[in-house]
């Protein structure tokens, strides 16, 4: 068997792992690698107009997926540009391997053209950033990086220089050394036996869910049921546990709404399972609280715990559930409830007054129409800002839909490059992109993309021609909004000059039409919608306390807003409590 080159054996690990796709934008360091990829059965090279994208879109099929994904920089400012997606990827636990090329491996030191330090450089948005500078290095280096990807959740790099990728690898690719798949992390019967006590012990008992709770819904619905706990969720958390829950009561931080504040407030007992919540104004300080993650590093780092349970919620509920005595009062729950529901009927007036005659549109009323008419196993990617505001009152999942965002780095601009990645997962399901117009200029060249590739992304961008969040923060802290403003633009002109289908939308009338065409066209499209920028208002209550730029409300609500189809959830989930 003839030898393999560095850059072969690279790409062969990788397919092995299970990559696909790899992409990133080609460059000289990069020249052995690409052609490797070229020459490769099973790996195919994407081509984005910008790196950052490329590690978005490693990033968004890695959160679908749960397996590997991978994307590469050239040496130099190539690879630079990759950083903000890798460090969205790391901190939402996608597993991404990264190549950053590297200058010529006699030069490393020299002050040489393009010279950076990529192993140093990725150092903290990695669990792994090693350098390959000998070709003895290999397939050691790649196979650990790959293991640190896998294992623990998050991004590995390695860099390799143009000429060391060109070199020929002295020994044979392995099999991988390690299965693919996570184990289960079950608690000790002694952790059991202790959250047992404290869960028999409490009379008003409150779940509160976060991203882990994912493949754990029926566990959470039996438990709360057996306890009559109220369950609410953070934004992370509400795809996995919202849809068909009858002890629903909201979501807590800066974009809640309904009752979870008041019931994480009012129980005796809190139960955080699978979250990493960071914001800790929103969480109390007078109630005992457990804490149940995987990872370990997280249990009691947000809040003072009263126990914390090291395990994956899934296997520690198989093990609480039938240890707990049931409890017969509803009473707190159908209070929460009671609560929660009517916290929505007030809020739902806000979208539906005069929206068929309010222009610029309100984007409460874009976002609703959008949740009816998009498919039900539609993966929505979100960008930051006010578009997570309307994710969050608006998209209703099923158990079957997906929601994706930079819901833990916050960066602008995610959204475009995240349905890139989705939509070459699975070309047959419906990608949607809610794009703010601050965002989608920011990376608007990799739209490019989409016509190269023929993705069916559909993209709606509300168009208020500001950074509307910024603007809100600007106003809470006392500031005339400055620097947030662009001149209005039409992108449905300039996505038909690219060669989608483009369409503008000034009317709320026209708005369900336009979805409707936007859904039926067979190729990439665009809606750009002219939406109001001063669709949500300040609260009208405002504390001296304030968070991240936000003022807080009485209710800890911090926007006022509609809430789309959660009021008729709410309204079911009444029809549950017993009458006398």
């Amino acid at each position: 068997m003839a030898k393999q080159t560095i850059a072969e054996q690279y790409v062969d690990l990788m397919a092995r792992a299970g990559v696909r796709r790899m992409y990133g934008v080609v460059g000289d360091s990069l020249n052995p690698v690409v052609d490797a990829v070229r020459r490769h059965a099973d790996v195919e090279w994407i081509q984005v107009r910008h790196e950052e994208v490329a590690a978005f879109a490693a990033g968004a099929e890695a959160q679908l997926t749960g397996r590997l994904a991978a994307c590469a920089g050239s040496c130099g400012p190539g690879n630079l540009h990759l950083i903000n997606g890798l460090y969205d990827a790391h901190r939402s636990m996608a597993p991404v391997l990264a190549l950053a090329a590297h200058i010529p491996s006699g030069e490393i030191g020299t002050g040489y053209f393009q010279e950076t330090h990529p192993d140093r450089l990725f150092a903290e948005c990695s669990h792994y950033s090693e350098l390959i500078s000998s070709p003895r290095q290999m397939p050691r280096v790649v196979q650990t990086a790959i293991q640190h990807a896998v294992g623990r959740r998050g991004v590995s790099v390695v860099a390799l220089s143009g000429d060391t990728a060109a070199e020929e690898s002295p020994d044979a690719a392995p099999e991988l050394a390690m299965p693919l798949d996570l184990p289960a992390i079950r608690p000790s019967d002694q952790e059991i036996a202790r959250l047992t006590e404290l869960v028999d012990g409490a009379e008003r008992v409150m779940v509160f869910c976060g991203r882990g709770v994912a493949g754990a819904h029926a566990e959470v619905m039996e438990f709360a049921g057996k306890v009559k706990a109220p369950v609410g969720h953070a934004l992370r958390g509400k795809e996995h546990i919202q849809y068909d829950n009858p002890y629903d009561v909201g979501m807590s931080g800066l974009l809640g709404y309904g009752a979870a504040y008041e019931a994480m407030h009012e129980c005796d007992l809190l139960i955080l399972l699978g979250t990493d919540f960071p914001y800790t104004d929103f969480l109390p300080r007078d109630v005992r609280t457990v804490q149940v993650d995987v990872q370990p590093e997280r249990l009691g780092r947000r809040t003072q715990l009263d126990f914390a349970v090291w395990g994956d919620v899934r296997e520690t509920l198989r093990c609480l559930t039938p240890a707990v005595r049931e409890k017969q009062s509803r009473r707190f729950l159908d209070r929460m409830l009671e609560r929660h529901a009517h916290a929505l009927e007030g809020a739902v007036s806000a979208y539906t007054r005069d929206v068929e005659r309010h222009t610029p549109i309100h984007p409460e009323y874009v976002a609703s129409v959008l949740d009816e008419e998009a498919a039900d196993d539609a993966v929505f990617t979100v960008d930051t800002g006010m578009c997570c505001v309307w994710a969050a009152r608006y998209l209703t999942p099923n158990g079957r839909r997906r929601i994706l965002g930079s819901f833990v780095h916050g960066s602008m601009a995610n959204a475009l490059p995240q349905a890139i990645g989705a939509q070459f997962l699975d070309r047959g399901r419906q990608v949607v992109s809610l794009s703010g117009d601050g965002g989608f200029s920011m990376l608007m060249g990799d739209f490019l993309t989409l016509v190269q590739y023929d993705l069916p992304v559909k993209v709606v961008v509300f168009n208020n021609s500001s950074l509307g969040m910024v603007d809100l923060e600007m106003m809470v802290d006392g500031l005339p909004p400055h620097g947030t403003t662009y001149p209005h633009a039409d992108y449905a002109a300039i996505a038909t000059a690219a060669g989608a289908r483009g369409i503008r939308v000034e009317r709320p009338g026209d708005v369900r039409d336009a979805l409707r065409e936007a859904f039926a066209h067979d190729g990439p499209a665009l809606v750009d919608v002219v939406t109001d920028p001063a669709a949500l208002a300040v609260p009208p209550k405002i504390t001296t306390e304030q968070l991240t730029g936000f003022a807080l409300s009485a209710s800890r609500t911090v926007l006022s807003g509609g809430v789309g189809r959660m009021v008729h959830l709410a309204r079911a989930n009444l029809r549950n409590i017993p009458r006398p």
